[in-house]
């Protein structure tokens, strides 16, 4: 069973930058794919971020272009860098992991994932 554990939320103005790590662990052998999604109270799930284990990322529309999501193989380590934050970015943010049959996309992150982190807070004001 891969466990995961995010860090590095926090609060940002409109326009900053903040980035998140997730670090693994178990077994990973059986995941094919890595990514992000968030949760704001009362809110369903958001897949926003992929990445395949051939290095190709994916995205939401709603963060393609502003986010980028990356791994440190050798560290067991998924991150996501987030740049020119919007007070809508403000959300719970959930590594995951996703399994076959699955295909990696971001959107399945939200729903299709089978193990996820504790999450991290992020917070941008106005």
């Amino acid at each position: 069973q891969v466990q995961l554990m995010e860090s590095g939320g926090g609060s940002v103005q409109a326009g900053g930058s903040l980035s998140l790590s997730c670090s693994t662990s178990g077994y990973t052998s059986s995941v094919h794919c890595m990514g992000w999604f968030r949760q704001a109270p009362g809110k369903e799930r958001e897949g926003i971020a992929a990445i395949d284990n051939r290095g190709r990322g994916a995205y939401a529309k709603s963060v393609q272009g502003r986010f980028t999501i990356s791994q440190d193989n050798a560290k067991k380590t998924l991150y996501l860098q987030m740049n020119n934050l919007k007070p809508e970015d403000t959300s719970t943010y959930y590594c995951a992991a996703l399994r076959p049959p699955y295909y990696c996309a971001a959107e399945h992150m939200g729903h299709l994932s089978h193990a996820w982190g504790q999450g991290t807070q992020v917070t941008v004001s106005s």
